[in-house]
């Protein structure tokens, strides 16, 4: 924020300038919060996902789905062993009967990403 002064007619014009220049800088934070959530939660999923050979808890990634300079879209997915998602999350019948357990490692990940996109974004705000 500049300490200029301006005059009357001008004031509406200066106004709207800081308005863009922290519209600008807010939505730079809003998108770094984004990134570091969506780094985080990949992070926690991979870090409570089930391990039999390792290959499903090494195989989730993050990318931006779509991005414009005022807002990003991050995803969180698993690049080739997006089949075991949903079965290990919630569990599955068996050929032979019976339910394999659950293993709920995507949902508390997501419940911490929530709570850390918002503090983050509290935080860029404040500061």
């Amino acid at each position: 924020m500049s300490n200029r002064t301006v005059s009357i007619d001008e004031m509406a014009d200066a106004i709207n300038e800081e308005l863009e220049e922290y519209a600008t800088l807010a939505a730079e934070d809003m998108k770094e919060a984004v990134k570091k959530t969506a780094k985080s939660v990949k992070e926690s999923i991979s870090a409570n996902a089930p391990v039999d050979s390792g290959a499903y808890k090494k195989s989730w990634a993050t990318k931006a789905t779509s991005e414009s300079s005022e807002s990003i879209q991050m995803t969180v997915y698993s690049k080739n062993r997006y089949q075991l998602a949903h079965l290990l999350e919630k569990g599955h019948a068996l050929r032979q009967g019976g339910r394999a357990r659950a293993f709920p490692h995507i949902a508390p990940a997501e419940e911490e990403g929530e709570e850390l996109l918002v503090e983050l974004i509290q935080k860029a705000l404040e500061g």
